[in-house]
């Protein structure tokens, strides 16, 4: 049976990808922290691991009792990383910082996987063109506009340097579904008879649903692709209001009020929510990096490689997922 480490498990998209490595027969080890949750992570085959990433002594200690305890692991899905940081200096210590100790622990023990597979991000690629409204490409040159995105991308860059390590790069656009949050407070808005759009300009923005996400990492293990980069995105593109749209169908609201709030204020509101999270030491969903995200116009993705490498297509229409997701929500009483 080969074995599979998927790191930051207990987060939203960590917990679909264990429960698909357990349905493939994998021995599957969870990297989880002890203060974090393990709502989703109850099936009594996991083998859980806190992994010291942050400190490169204590990780290469660790990473050595792993290899003489099983002998490492055959395929590793890195999904560690923060999307929202109190000091934008925390993006880089530990999207970059972190994924730099643990690869770096990997190469030294002699424990390097056959595959290495990043949960990277669309925001490390940076804004798409805004002009023509051309879709974004792996091939596009990356020019990330949030801390987020440029630590992102530093940690794509350092893995690559290294000399034939097995990487491969997953760059989501927006993941949704059942246990996610951050759409979730989008939903309770709706819900609450509220739109609130980003800018007068018309903007296109992408999904990916969390279980076509994972249905695309397996098909990357299966193929045995290495040193690969794709970007994840259903084919389709839509405008904030189809999204509301499909939401409001799901929700049987009869009347919602979108709300256009110009591209000035909100970078105000940023700003503020900004000053007041420090102060409260609480991260904030809203900041001046979430700012530059919202404001982007264009999110169309070229997923042709996921096609013709992969044989890949999702095969969740936005539709169709926002339906499963909102019955989800409501089976569990989250709205």
């Amino acid at each position: 049976m080969k074995k599979i480490l998927v790191t930051g498990a207990g987060g939203f998209i960590g917990g679909y990808i264990v429960e698909k490595a357990l349905k493939e027969n994998f021995e599957t080890f969870a990297g989880v922290r002890k203060t974090t949750s393990r709502e989703f992570l109850q099936d009594e085959r996991i083998k859980f691991i806190d992994i010291p990433f942050n400190d490169k002594d204590k990780l290469n200690a660790f990473l050595k009792k792993c290899k003489s305890e099983f002998g490492g692991w055959d395929i590793v899905i890195y999904n560690l990383g923060v999307t929202k940081c109190l000091d934008e200096r925390d993006f880089e210590r530990i999207n970059y910082g972190f994924s730099r100790n643990f690869v770096d622990g990997l190469v030294e023990n002699d424990l390097v996987p056959s595959q290495f597979i990043m949960m990277s991000s669309l925001s490390a690629l940076g804004p798409g063109d805004e002009i023509n409204m051309t879709p974004i490409t792996c091939d596009d040159n990356p020019t990330p506009n949030t801390a987020y995105g440029r630590s992102k991308l530093k940690a794509e860059n350092y893995i690559k340097s290294i000399d034939n390590f097995p990487y491969v790069f997953m760059r989501p656009t927006g993941v949704y579904g059942p246990h996610d949050k951050d759409y979730l407070l989008m939903v309770k808005t709706i819900k609450a008879g509220f739109d609130f759009v980003a800018g007068y300009k018309p903007q296109r923005i992408t999904f990916i649903y969390v279980k076509d996400l994972v249905d695309c990492i397996f098909s990357v293990i299966k193929k045995g692709v290495v040193q690969k980069e794709y970007i994840v995105s259903e084919e389709a593109d839509y405008s904030s209001s189809q999204f509301r749209e499909y939401v409001q169908k799901e929700l049987n609201k009869k009347f919602v009020i979108p709300v256009r709030v110009p591209l000035f204020i909100l970078n105000v509101i940023a700003n503020v929510s900004s000053i007041i999270s420090k102060a409260t030491g609480k991260p904030t969903a809203l900041n001046r990096d979430k700012y530059n995200i919202m404001k982007q116009r264009n999110w169309r993705c070229d997923i042709t490689p996921l096609k013709d490498e992969l044989n890949f297509i999702p095969a969740y229409s936005l539709k169709d997922g926002v339906k499963e997701t909102i019955a989800w929500y409501k089976e569990n009483k989250w709205i």
